[in-house]
């Protein structure tokens, strides 16, 4: 479902209503855009595709991908695939085995994305148990797929920024200070997180 312009509406006005700061930024820049993926391992797939390359360069792989295991592949259709096959997709032998760790976890039901926990915290445990999916990828996974209200992505840099910015403090605060700061706008963090990169990317004149 993704966060979409409905329940950012409705998340962010509940938070403007209590907070004077946010209140008076959003009514300055507006509402950020909605963020909407599919649910599914394919989404996830597209993360691992897309780390550390450029969107042009992930695009490409992602057309290279498809076009060798067709548009409605399975988890199955790719690890079938060898080495040199994947390589000539664009895939590093790094990028492969993250790959191969999300199909294999899905194939064996230990990562069941139609059915992830429904607590925050035990889903992301069950996301980060594929290799090259961190604590950030599975956050905004559940923040852009599912639609989770709740999520803060507390070591963005750019969340962190924009906590600095809308906060007004002296410095960046750190992965820990952001996130005991992200306290203060629960249960309505997602749509939160998605405004600080709003606010971000248009600073106070």
């Amino acid at each position: 479902m993704g966060l979409t312009a409905e329940i950012l509406q409705t998340e962010l006005d509940a938070v403007a209503a209590m907070d004077p700061r946010l209140n008076g930024e959003l009514a300055r820049i507006g509402y950020p855009e909605p963020r909407v993926r599919p649910r599914g391992y394919k989404t996830m797939l597209r993360t691992i595709v897309g780390q550390q390359v450029s969107v042009a360069a992930a695009s490409s792989m992602w057309g290279k991908l498809e076009a060798e295991l067709g548009e409605a592949f399975t988890t199955s259709c790719l690890l079938e695939r060898d080495f040199d096959t994947l390589r000539a997709c664009g895939l590093s032998r790094q990028k492969q085995g993250y790959a191969r760790s999300l199909c294999e976890l899905v194939e064996a039901g230990a990562v069941d994305f139609d059915a992830l926990p429904k607590d925050d915290e035990e889903a992301i445990a069950e996301l980060t148990q594929i290799k090259g999916i961190g604590r950030w990828s599975a956050e905004i996974y559940l923040m852009f797929a599912e639609g989770r209200t709740d999520i803060w992505p507390a070591g963005d840099l750019a969340v962190q920024e924009g906590v600095k910015r809308l906060l007004n403090l002296d410095e960046r605060p750190k992965e820990k200070e952001c996130r005991t700061l992200g306290d203060t706008w629960a249960p309505h963090r997602s749509s939160v997180a998605l405004f600080t990169w709003h606010f971000y990317a248009n600073p106070a004149l």
